[in-house]
């Protein structure tokens, strides 16, 4: 991690990340896409969850497309995520880059790819992030869980 201090006085630094989530899903390939790519079925399992408000969505599923999802968890900090797809092969992969902001602080720019592999009757689901996180306000670890309780959301979605 790199680190300096502004002209204001304001700590800065840059940390880099790279992790991989491996995950075999109980459910045909089609149907992990229609879970990525409808956004009814999205939005059931991505960002989802008791005491989570949403207050702007929305998602287009194609190269150049974009995906916004913002909301605050019990009334409090104001999460925005606000993705642009960059390759979309369909039922394959999905790559994306994607910034997050904490209560209009930029936290994060990340590089993610999501593979898709039929595993008999299921789908073996591989994801990697590349990740840049910036002054201290989220880090690789952080990251990493949300990213894995989003997977557990997706496979209870799709029913197991």
């Amino acid at each position: 991690m790199t680190s300096t201090t502004s002209t204001t006085g304001t700590t800065r630094s840059v940390a880099h990340s790279t992790f991989v989530i491996e995950r075999t899903l109980d459910a045909p390939v089609a149907r992990v896409w229609r879970a990525f790519a409808d956004l009814d079925e999205k939005r059931a399992w991505f960002g989802a969850g008791e005491g989570w408000t949403k207050t702007e969505e929305s998602d287009d599923l194609r190269v150049g497309g974009t995906a916004v999802d913002e909301g605050r968890f019990d009334g409090g900090t104001l999460s925005r995520y606000v993705a642009t797809y960059t390759d979309v092969v369909e039922h394959e992969r999905i790559v994306l880059t994607y910034d997050m902001w904490l209560d209009g602080a930029h936290i994060s720019t990340s590089l993610a790819t999501y593979e898709l592999e039929a595993d008999g009757e299921g789908t073996h689901l591989r994801y990697t992030e590349h990740g840049v996180h910036l002054d201290g306000l989220d880090s690789a670890a952080q990251r990493e869980e949300g990213t894995r309780g989003l997977f557990d959301a997706l496979a209870v979605h799709l029913g197991g």
